[in-house]
């Protein structure tokens, strides 16, 4: 068993221990949404309220020869700057808790995580560019 493996699984074992305040299905996706919502304004108040990140986006343009495989060279993240320490740590928290959720509604499909992030790292691999849905 990989580090990564154990790490994931013991994460899932410890979010069953603990998951007991919002243990129906319904309290998991609505936390989960939550978390979501929450990730999202962290992003934002980076941008609006720190300032240490700036989005500034407008249409992509490709050239009229670029290939698929080419795309990446020609599309930007819109995103300029750099996470203050400050917002870094409040998104990876915000994340951490969205994780948390999003791990607890796998065990109560009874879902092991790893075998999902394994089995989607392998459709990732083997589609490669194509990884689109």
């Amino acid at each position: 068993m990989t580090k990564s493996t154990k790490t994931c699984r013991d994460f899932q074992s410890n979010v069953q221990e603990n998951l007991i305040r919002h243990y129906s299905i319904l309290d998991i996706v609505s936390k989960f949404q939550e978390t979501n919502a929450r990730v999202n304004r962290a992003l934002f108040r980076a941008v609006t309220d720190c300032g240490c990140i700036e989005i500034d986006a407008s249409k992509q343009i490709l050239p009229d020869d670029c290939t698929f495989k080419d795309v990446r060279d020609h599309i930007q993240s819109h995103l300029s700057g750099e996470l203050c320490e400050n917002c870094k740590e409040v998104i990876e928290s915000e994340i951490g808790q969205n994780l948390f959720y999003l791990t607890g509604m796998c065990n109560t499909l009874k879902l092991d995580l790893e075998e999902i992030i394994q089995r989607e790292g392998q459709r990732v691999a083997t589609l490669g560019i194509f990884n689109l849905r």
